[in-house]
Formats: structure tokens, C-alpha cells, sequence
């Protein structure tokens, strides 16, 4: 239960070690909908945050079922003082694709701190005066997707003031069960790759955060808010959440599929459709010839996806006003698609037609693996990249077992 061991953490005396107890009561969920944390807070946990500073670590996907802000969820609750407002990448409202500053929030006059701009921690001085800090964002369930590393950095710096942190648990929009891709090089971890795992891992924020408090050695004084009715299988469609972009370019689900593995492309010199009506769903360049293109990647057969020649200009982003010529990418199976196998094949098609143009080396930057490229620049079939995977994501599959909230 969400009880903090004793009410003696919010009476003040810090307690450094690591809490990772799940929210498992709360109300029965209406016709099978997911209930997300902030509405199981809601329901059942506000009273133990009664005289608290609050901070809260949130953007536009942090609501309730009703459309409400996680933001003004806590301002109205009785007795807690929210004190602080911390903004990830895009800013609090989700729109912006540049270094975010601080500002305050309208409705409540609270300040809204940037962790995406000067600074990408909280500092001494944004956490003074911060009894609790919340997280509630939805993840993209990416490695890469820079949500994951601002909940770990929050995490350190609340460990180092012994301020408890609290996850308000969303779902993987991917689903909780498929884990692919190559694990991130130990050598190569930074702001989108905050520790080694693959680059699709299957869990919830919630999970991740007890994995990596622990495994990382954080030893966050940490508390899972957890949803009822959601279960490992179900992707986001099947929750009875309404879908909100989690960034500018995530737009749609499908396009949320698809981007584990477009996304690494683009270091190679490709646009991924950004500037376009559907970013993730289109690849392109000037130098590409789409008929041909788009025959060499339907005869390669790729589970779950189809390709019809395309020409788009991206409005920004590479190539930005410039004719480009490729491909669009339609999902046919979402449940036998798996998106970095279809990254290795276009990369691998991109390399072997156009070898001066398309700068598979670069790709690293995202991918993370130097062993996947390097078997990519041989000529190895993606296919059995994807295989030499196996022994890698097994020995994860076992680590992150332990730290699994949902059947």
C-alpha cells in the first residue's frame, strides 16, 4: 500500500532508502477504462500528502479522465501547497522543438521550471522548500525518448535532498510486453540513453523507475502510484484513455509504432517526414528515387508494414523546403510489426542504393549499439541482426522481471 512505511515522511525526518510499494487499492474502473495514477491519487492517496510542499514534474499528458491537469488536480487539494512546476523537452504544453525557459503557470501562479533548457536537473535552488515531487508524464516507451532520462535525473536530485518521489503510473503506449532492439553500449549513455536497455523495453514509467532507483543505485525514496485495469498486452487503443501527443511529431498511434525504428534514420541524412502531416509515417531525401525505393522495400517482405512511393516538402527539419522523394509506411499487422527490424531493413536498403548520400555510421547516435552497425556496414541481413539480439534481451528480460507492477 501507498503508506510510506510510516506517516514519520511526511512529518519530516528523511528516509534515503528505496521504497518501491505499489498503490493496489481503489475504486473499481468504470466499463474496463485504465485508471491512471493521478485518478487513483485522486480517489484514495490525496490525505497523505495533506500539509505538504508539492512539486510536480508534468506536461500536457498529465490529466485525469475529465481532461483536468494533474497540475491543478494537487492545487485544489486540501491541505497540500503545490510549491514548483518542472517542464520536460517540448515544454509544459507539449508544443515547442527548441530549449525551453522558465516561466510561471497562469492558472496557478506557481513557477514553471525548465528541464529543457540551461539546466536538465532540478537544482538546489528549484527544490527548496519541496516537501513530495510528483512525476506524471506519458512515455513514449522508447529508449530514446528524453521523458525517461528527465524522471531519473529527477530522481537523483530528489534522493540527494531525501525528498520522497512519487510516480503517478501511466501505460506504455506500446504495450508491456514486446521488448526489441539492441541494448544501449555502456559507453554511450547520455540525455537519450540514461542506462543500458534496449530501445524498446515494455514497461511503464512507473517500472522503470523502480529498475533504474535500484540498478542504477539512485536509491530513490520512491513510490509507485499504479493504474488499475491495465494489463501488459494492451497497447494504448485498448486502455479507453484519450490519446494526447506526447510531443509535437507524435501525432498518432501509428505513428507511434513505427517511430522506435524511422526515428534512428534520420541521423543518416533522411528526413523522417518532421515538417510534414505525418511525421514517422514517411521517409525521404532529395537524392531518392521513390518507385524504385519503394519496390526494393516491398520485396523485402517486412512483417506488418506495406510501402507506397511518396514525394512530400518538409515546412522544417532536414531538407526543410526541399523537394524530397521516398516512401510512405502503412501498419497492416500492428501485432507482427516490429518497428527496429523495419528500421535495420530501410537502413540496410538506404545503404546498399545509396552508399555516398545515406551515412549509416551515423546512426549510432540513437541506436546506440556499435555492434549493430558495424554488422549493417558488413552486410549481414537485418533478420539475423535482429536474432543476435536474443541473448542480450534475455538477460534484461530476467533483470527487469523484478520490477514488473502489471500482469
Amino acid at each position: 500500500m501507498f503508506r510510506y512505511r510510516s506517516q514519520a515522511i511526511f512529518a519530516g525526518i528523511a528516509i534515503a532508502t528505496l521504497s518501491c510499494a505499489p498503490v493496489t487499492s481503489g475504486p473499481p474502473a468504470a466499463g474496463g477504462r485504465t485508471l491512471t495514477g493521478v485518478e487513483i491519487y485522486e480517489a484514495t492517496n490525496s490525505e497523505h500528502f495533506e500539509g505538504k510542499r508539492v512539486g510536480i514534474v508534468t506536461n500536457q499528458t498529465g490529466v485525469n479522465s475529465q481532461g483536468m491537469r494533474t497540475i491543478d488536480v494537487v492545487a485544489r487539494t486540501q491541505g497540500v501547497a503545490l510549491v514548483a512546476i518542472f517542464s520536460p523537452e517540448h515544454g509544459i504544453d507539449g508544443k515547442a522543438d527548441a530549449a525551453i525557459a522558465n516561466g510561471t503557470d497562469p492558472a496557478t501562479g506557481v513557477p514553471i521550471y525548465s528541464l529543457y533548457g540551461d539546466t536538465r536537473r532540478p537544482t538546489d535552488a528549484m527544490l527548496d522548500g519541496v516537501d513530495v515531487l510528483i512525476f506524471d508524464i506519458q512515455d513514449a516507451g522508447v529508449r530514446f525518448y528524453t521523458y525517461v532520462t528527465t524522471m531519473a535525473y529527477c530522481m537523483e536530485a530528489a534522493a540527494k535532498h531525501h525528498i520522497p518521489f512519487v510516480v503517478f503510473d501511466r501505460p506504455d503506449p506500446l504495450g508491456g510486453e514486446v521488448i526489441e532492439g539492441p541494448m544501449l553500449d555502456a559507453d554511450r549513455t547520455s540525455f537519450t540513453g540514461y542506462f543500458p536497455m534496449p530501445v524498446r523495453y515494455g514497461m511503464t514509467l512507473g517500472e522503470q523507475a523502480r529498475m533504474l532507483s535500484a540498478e542504477n543505485k539512485i536509491r530513490a525514496d520512491l513510490h509507485v502510484v499504479t493504474m488499475k485495469n491495465w494489463r501488459r498486452g494492451e497497447t494504448y487503443d485498448q486502455t479507453g484513455l484519450a490519446w494526447i501527443a506526447p510531443s509535437p511529431n507524435l501525432r498518432t498511434l501509428n505513428a507511434e509504432f513505427l517511430y522506435p525504428g524511422v526515428e534512428v534514420l534520420q541521423a543518416g541524412g533522411v528526413s523522417v517526414g518532421r515538417g510534414t502531416d505525418t511525421p514517422f509515417e514517411s521517409i525521404g531525401a532529395p537524392w531518392i528515387r521513390a518507385d524504385e525505393f519503394a519496390s526494393v522495400l516491398t520485396r523485402r517482405k517486412i512483417p506488418g508494414v506495406s510501402f507506397a512511393p511518396a514525394q512530400f516538402t518538409p515546412r522544417n527539419g532536414i531538407y526543410s523546403g526541399e523537394a524530397c522523394q521516398g516512401v510512405t509506411i502503412r501498419v497492416t499487422n500492428r501485432g507482427e510489426l516490429r518497428s527496429m527490424r523495419t528500421g535495420l531493413e530501410i537502413a540496410d536498403a538506404l545503404h546498399r542504393m545509396y552508399p555516398r548520400k545515406f551515412h549509416l555510421e551515423k546512426i549510432i547516435e540513437l541506436l546506440g549499439s556499435q555492434s549493430t552497425v558495424n554488422r549493417l556496414k558488413r552486410g549481414d541481413a537485418p533478420a539475423d541482426i535482429v536474432s543476435g539480439w536474443a541473448a542480450d534481451l534475455d538477460k534484461f528480460r530476467k533483470m527487469r522481471a523484478k520490477y514488473l507492477l502489471y500482469d
